[in-house]
C-alpha cells in the first residue's frame, strides 16, 4: 500500500508578528509554498531573504534564534535511511518499533498511521497524521545511534495556537538516552538540506525537530517547560486527558 507524501507546514503567522509568537521560532519567516518544501527539495530562500538574517530574543532574554545561511546547509538531501524507528512516548509510556517504508521504497500507510497514533496529542488524545518527512528524519536518528529508542517529549499538539508546527503534525521534541542534547542537535543539523527547524532546550534536555518551508531556522531556549501556556492549551470545548505522573 502506498501513501502520498504531502507537506502540512505552511506559514500562517500574521504579517509583522513576533517571530517567537508560535511554539517554534522562525515560523513567521517561512514564506515558501508547500511544494517547495516537499521531500528532497533543495530550494533555498530568495536573495532578499538571504540578506536579511534574523536574530531575535524574547523580552525575557531566554531565547535566541536565527535563519540558517545557505552555506551552512547540506548541498543535497541525505541518503534514504533504513526506515526503522523505535519510538517511546514519555507521557503515555507507549512504544512502537516499525519500518516506515514498503519494500519498493514508498511510505507504508499502516506504519505512518501507527506512528501517528503513538504521537497523538498527550493532552487531548486527538490524532493528526505525522508528516512522513519528519518520520524520515527520526529514522536517520535511530540509525545514527544504533537502535537506541527515541523518546518523544511532545509531538502532535491539539492546541489553541495554530501557528505551531506541533499543531500541524510536522514537529517533535525528542531525546535519545545516553546522547547529550547538543550532540543530538548537531547530528540533526547535519541532515538539513533546507526546510527544517531545530531548537535546543538545555534546561529541559530535549531537541525540537520540525520540517517546514524554507528557510531553515535554529534557536536555543533556556526557559523551562510551560504546559499551561495559553497557546498550548487545548481548544475551547475539548476535554483534557489525565497525564501519567
Amino acid at each position: 500500500m502506498l501513501v502520498t507524501v504531502s507537506f502540512h507546514g505552511t506559514a500562517s503567522a500574521q504579517e509583522g508578528a513576533d517571530p517567537f509568537e508560535g511554539d517554534e521560532p522562525g515560523a513567521a519567516a517561512a514564506q515558501a509554498s508547500p511544494a517547495e518544501a516537499a521531500p528532497g527539495a533543495t530550494a533555498k530562500r530568495s536573495k532578499s531573504a538571504r540578506s536579511k538574517r534574523s536574530r531575535s530574543r524574547t523580552s525575557r532574554g531566554k531565547m535566541a534564534g536565527h535563519i540558517v545561511p545557505d552555506e551552512k546547509l547540506r548541498p543535497t538531501p541525505p541518503p534514504r535511511p533504513s526506515g526503522n524507528v523505535h519510538m517511546h512516548v514519555l507521557a503515555t509510556d507507549e512504544s512502537i518499533k516499525v519500518n516506515i517504508y514498503n519494500p519498493d521504497g514508498s511510505f507504508n500507510v499502516d506504519a505512518v498511521q501507527e506512528l501517528s497514533h503513538l504521537m497523538r496529542c498527550k493532552r487531548t488524545a486527538t490524532e493528526k497524521e505525522i508528516e512522513p518527512r519528519l518520520l524520515t528524519v527520526l529514522s536517520h536518528v535511530y540509525d545514527k545511534y544504533e537502535g537506541r529508542r527515541i523518546e518523544v517529549v511532545s509531538a502532535y499538539r491539539n492546541q489553541r495556537r495554530t501557528t505551531s508546527y506541533h499543531y500541524r503534525g510536522t514537529a517533535s521534541d525528542i531525546r535519545v538516552p545516553g546522547v547529550a542534547p547538543k550532540k543530538l542537535r548537531a547530528f540533526v543539523e547535519s541532515l538539513d538540506a533546507g526546510g527544517m527547524g531545530i531548537g535546543l532546550y538545555p534546561r529541559t534536555g530535549f531537541v525540537h525537530v520540525d520540517v517546514r518551508p524554507p528557510p531553515s531556522y535554529r534557536w536555543v531556549d533556556w526557559s523551562t517547560s510551560d504546559p499551561d501556556n495559553p497557546g498550548k492549551r487545548p481548544p475551547r470545548g475539548v476535554r483534557r486527558v489525565k497525564l501519567r505522573s
